[in-house]
């Protein structure tokens, strides 16, 4: 394929290049110093003249708490920069993936969302992302939405890298025990968007890594994976974080990959094999082997 990626800077668009390379795509990857996705003539441009068979629209701003007192910027970057982007898509023929999140849901539901569940969002990010999915959406066919969660990855930063900076400076840490989630591994996920876009799956798919965990949970496996005891992690209620951050998150946000599932398209690994990979990874990559 001729695969353009969006955020190629980003963490999942690095790998979604990465992935796509591998196979042997031929692969254009701007970053935001070479494609503004907010700028309707530049990306009308770039992709229209190259043409490629997919785009994966990995380019978003995905600070959550900022958001909240930037409205029109995260309406214009989450969903108005959508709207270029499948646009040009249209013109030039191509398969748009777009990238959403779990954040469009509101968290009450007591068990995992599905792709049918109705989303409601509580925050401006998820309310920008739900409108950039409809953007995309309205391409139809031609139109893929992913919702991811909990990404973590070799590059960028993410929640892994902060849980082995802080195992690695504290004695003790503490992390949330009531909000649940399906962590996404970036390394994972990449390979499924292509092959999503390779077959032009349409229409909205739930993408994450298996196992439901809490944040608590997930650092525990961290420092698990780093061979010290996941005991130094203690478990504490969302109430108890201070300062209270200004976008809510979901207690539940666990995404049940329903479509793929009842497709018969196997599903990513359980996060615990994935996490102690990229634990290794970055632990010889710092000349820090686990202990």
């Amino acid at each position: 394929m001729r695969v353009l990626v969006t955020g190629a800077g980003g963490q999942l668009g690095r790998d979604c290049v990465l992935a796509c390379e591998a196979v042997g795509d031929e692969v254009f990857g701007f970053d935001h110093a070479s494609l503004d996705v907010g700028d309707r003539d530049s990306v009308m441009g770039a992709i229209t003249s190259l043409r490629p068979d997919a785009v994966l629209h990995c380019a978003a701003w995905t600070a959550v708490d900022d958001c909240e007192s930037d409205p029109d910027r995260a309406y214009g970057a989450n969903a108005l920069a959508v709207r270029w982007v499948a646009q040009a898509c249209d013109s030039a023929g191509a398969h748009l993936v777009n990238i959403s999140t779990d954040y469009v849901f509101d968290g009450v539901k007591a068990t995992p969302y599905r792709e049918w569940d109705t989303p409601n969002p509580q925050s401006v990010y998820g309310a920008s992302k739900l409108a950039g999915e409809r953007e995309a959406l309205a391409l139809g066919a031609h139109a893929t939405v992913v919702r991811t969660s909990w990404l973590c990855g070799e590059y960028g930063n993410n929640m892994v890298k902060t849980i082995m900076r802080l195992a690695n400076e504290r004695s003790e840490l503490a992390f949330v025990d009531d909000q649940v989630g399906h962590p996404s591994l970036c390394a994972d996920l990449a390979p499924m968007i292509r092959r999503l876009a390779l077959d032009r799956r349409a229409g909205v798919h739930h993408v994450t890594n298996q196992g439901p965990v809490s944040w608590y949970g997930f650092a525990q496996a961290v420092v698990g994976a780093m061979g010290k005891p996941p005991s130094m992690v203690r478990p504490i209620a969302t109430a108890d974080l201070k300062p209270r951050r200004p976008a809510e998150r979901p207690a539940n946000s666990v995404l049940d990959n329903a479509v793929l599932r009842l497709g018969g398209v196997e599903l990513l690994p359980d996060f615990r094999e994935s996490v102690a990979t990229l634990v290794a990874k970055l632990s010889a990559s710092t000349g820090s082997a686990p202990a």
